[in-house]
């Protein structure tokens, strides 16, 4: 919450529609036990500091035991307890909260249902009235108890008698905050609960939830504050006039005919929306009067029927003739902000393209950040496939299928693999180290040995002051280029041999000479040796989302991260900031040097990076999250069943946006878990230079490190591309082709020369063929 003035008494006098509104912070968590309640109190606490005049509400009663000591410097204003018998609920003193009138109310358990008698039925509509009175209040909820996000939750026991709250509370709130947390860590809390609970101590009860039905609800709860970043990142774009999609959400646009095939576009379109954590459209585009028969009349119907039970919108739009199809629908696509178009391929020969002209070169030749998804109709021999992919055999799909800690090793061969836990941030400054350094004085009191193996401050004083007793293994000096360079000595760690080291930016790049090029190269090295590691890194770093980075912020990351480093992880948690927290450390000279900050705040800092680089990580760990719970081998009352065998092949030229094809095609295929091969091919008849070559080895370098197979072929004299592309298909069992927008060439060109782009679409039919807009090649 932006840093609260206290209200001066002018203020208060004023009559209630000319007084300062007060501002809603709202602490989103997956279950009870998660932190919300501890954070809350810090932050009141911090704005106490500050000089706000902050007050709980309902008394330290409503707090969980061993939280309310961190908070008792806190005025409380006892709330209204319910008759005998109700487990000591209260309802808020409105009245009384009114008559102190502080400038900042804190309020825990905001899906509470007041007793029948009372003024206003629920503590949200209390808590609308203190707003209305300039009170600005911090409050807490679990995503199960808001509905309209949790029909699946509803699945799970002991949740169908929560009170509950509406979704539409996330648009009242100026700022949500997750609280995220680990099934792992959240069952250890549990377990510490009950382990002092037989020891006497007073613990409020929680629910034993299992490990799946904890990460079930923690991915609902990250998937609710990535579309509520989103609605809040489109509504400052468009309010700023700026066009084009925002944020990292996929919008999918699918084009139907009334024909008995546009349902299966409809139901793919709606299984990559899903993938994609994207909404979908249907439109259909016809001719201004034109009278439909029976028969399209009933397909218009079943298609719209289906597209509501999608959860998609359908719309007709007028088409003025054939040849205007392209020029309509990709304006239409601009409209709507639509990432991805679905339709079907052509049937089309070549030389009815030519005399008739084509559809589909249109649309290649438009394509403006959107990508174009052609459908293959396989439906007569694989069935419709509408559910989210599973491999049935994980080890089919190399290194995309998720195996336990021991990844890589032979039973028996090599020590037991210590377990790796990496906080992931959306930017620098949200409280990666500070977390991590919590964490590590945690184990230390329950007497693991714990150490630091590299610790970045940057000169915040608070992250310094969180080592406290923790040691720390001295850094290794090297001599570079006249410079003296300091980097994590992990030869010394490793002979130290702790229990636990914590390790600060996974991403970094060692100096030139060091044994190791990377810090996560050294971090696989203390796993490897059964030294459990806690590390940190920004999503920006990430090395699949580099391109989404860049377009998102117009900034290109140079150090990252392979994805399948994360992947092996034992834990990933989310520290989760809101832009404007952020924003307010930034100014406080938190983050950066005070000289730096104004440069800061009007470059990577800006509001707008902030809020798409925040839904970037939430949207990343919940696709992690539901990754971890397919692989958990779960019932399908929470999951979706098996899914046919999928092979994507990635055809890259030896262009600037080859990286990017290699990234999209990781990134779809660790969402189908799916097996991915690259393919390049060189032209017959010449000889490739040194500089050639050279790309080839780094793009085969990244396709390797990101999982997959690299594949180069030379093309003979009397071959064409797209028949070696196509003969390679057949023999990886492709059903998907990955592909980049064709350049432009004249028509004489086309017809000496043609493309291989469209050949592929033209002799492809029986695959899904995805065409990647140029545009996203940028940054």
């Amino acid at each position: 919450m932006e840093e609260e003035r206290r209200q001066t008494p002018e203020e208060r006098g004023l009559p209630l529609p000319k007084r300062r509104h007060g501002r809603l912070k709202l602490y989103i968590g997956p279950v009870n036990g998660c932190g919300k309640t501890y954070e809350l109190l810090q932050e009141g606490q911090l704005l106490k500091r500050r000089g706000a005049d902050v007050a709980i509400a309902g008394g330290s009663g409503l707090f969980p035991g061993g939280l309310a000591d961190p908070g008792t410097e806190l005025e409380s204003i006892p709330g209204l307890p319910w008759p005998p018998g109700n487990a000591g609920k209260q309802d808020l003193d409105v009245k009384a909260i009114l008559a102190r009138h502080p400038d900042v109310l804190l309020i825990d358990g905001l899906a509470h249902r007041n007793r029948p008698e009372a003024r206003r039925r629920t503590r949200l509509d209390d808590i609308r009235c203190l707003l209305a009175h300039g009170i600005s209040v911090i409050t807490t909820v679990n995503v199960y108890e808001l509905v309209g996000a949790n029909e699946e939750a509803r699945v799970l026991p002991d949740l169908a008698g929560e009170a509950a709250v509406s979704a539409d509370v996330l648009a009242l709130a100026d700022e949500v905050r997750l609280i995220d947390v680990t099934p792992e860590t959240m069952l250890a809390r549990l377990a510490a609960a009950a382990s002092a609970r037989e020891e006497g101590a007073e613990v409020r009860d929680a629910p034993a939830f299992r490990r799946d039905h904890v990460a079930l609800l923690r991915e609902l709860a990250l998937r609710l504050v990535a579309k509520d970043a989103h609605a809040s990142l489109a509504q400052r774009r468009e309010a700023k006039g700026m066009d084009g999609p925002a944020g990292s959400a996929e919008r999918i646009l699918v084009a139907v005919q009334y024909h008995w095939n546009g349902s299966l576009y409809i139901r793919r379109g709606q299984q990559i929306a899903k993938r994609l954590n994207g909404d979908m459209l249907v439109a259909a585009f016809l001719r201004p009067g034109k009278k439909l028969s029976r028969e399209e009349r009933a397909f218009r119907r079943a298609m719209r029927k289906l597209t509501e039970k999608a959860g998609g919108r359908f719309e007709e739009r007028p088409l003025s003739s054939r040849r205007s199809f392209p020029e309509a629908i990709i304006r239409y696509a601009a409209e709507r902000q639509a990432t991805r178009l679905v339709l079907g391929h052509s049937k089309q020969t070549r030389i009815q393209e030519l005399w008739h002209g084509s559809a589909v070169n249109g649309l290649l030749r438009r394509m403006d950040r959107i990508d174009l998804f052609f459908m293959a109709d396989r439906s007569q021999y694989e069935g419709e496939r509408m559910l989210a992919a599973k491999m049935r055999d994980p080890s089919a799909a190399g290194s995309q299928g998720r195996t336990d800690s021991r990844r890589g090793e032979v039973a028996g061969a090599a020590p037991k693999r210590g377990s790796f836990k990496v906080y992931v941030g959306a930017a620098p400054g949200v409280g990666k180290t500070y977390a991590m350094l919590r964490e590590g004085n945690e184990l230390q009191r329950k007497g693991l040995h714990v150490a630091i193996g590299l610790l970045e401050t940057h000169g915040r004083s608070e992250t310094q002051a969180q080592v406290g007793s923790l040691a720390t293994v001295p850094r290794r000096i090297v001599i570079y280029r006249g410079a003296r360079l300091e980097e994590m000595d992990t030869e010394a760690v490793l002979r130290s041999r702790p229990d636990v080291v914590l390790v600060d930016e996974l991403a970094h790049t060692n100096v030139p000479g060091s044994a190791r090029k990377k810090r996560y190269m050294d971090v696989l090295e203390l796993l490897n040796a059964g030294i459990s590691v806690i590390s940190t890194v920004n999503v920006q770093h990430l090395e699949s989302l580099n391109d989404a980075v860049a377009q998102l912020t117009g900034i290109r990351v140079r150090e990252t991260v392979p994805d399948h480093v994360l992947h092996a992880a034992d834990e990933v948690q989310l520290i989760d900031v809101t832009p404007q927290m952020l924003r307010q450390r930034m100014r406080e000279g938190k983050i950066y040097a005070k000289e730096k900050v104004e440069q800061a705040l009007s470059h990577f800092f800006t509001t707008e990076n902030l809020i798409a680089l925040r839904e970037l990580a939430l949207r990343e760990i919940a696709d992690d999250v539901d990754e971890r719970l397919e692989s958990w081998a779960r019932s399908s009352s929470l999951r979706g069943p098996w899914r046919l065998h999928e092979a994507i092949l990635v055809c890259v030229p030896n262009a600037r946006h080859a990286e990017t094809l290699i990234r999209r095609g990781f990134r779809i295929s660790w969402r189908l878990k799916a097996e991915w091969h690259v393919i390049h091919v060189r032209p017959g008849g010449r000889e490739a230079g040194e500089e050639e070559l050279s790309r080839i080895t780094r793009l085969e370098e990244m396709t390797v490190r990101l999982g997959g197979t690299f594949q180069v072929h030379d093309a003979a004299k009397s071959e064409r591309i797209h028949q070696i592309i196509l003969r390679q298909a057949a023999a990886c069992r492709a059903t998907q082709l990955i592909v980049g927008q064709p350049g432009k060439r004249t028509l004489a060109e086309e017809l000496v020369r043609g493309s291989t782009v469209r050949s592929l679409l033209r002799h492809a039919r029986d695959m899904d063929v995805l065409v990647v807009s140029c545009q996203w090649h940028g940054g």
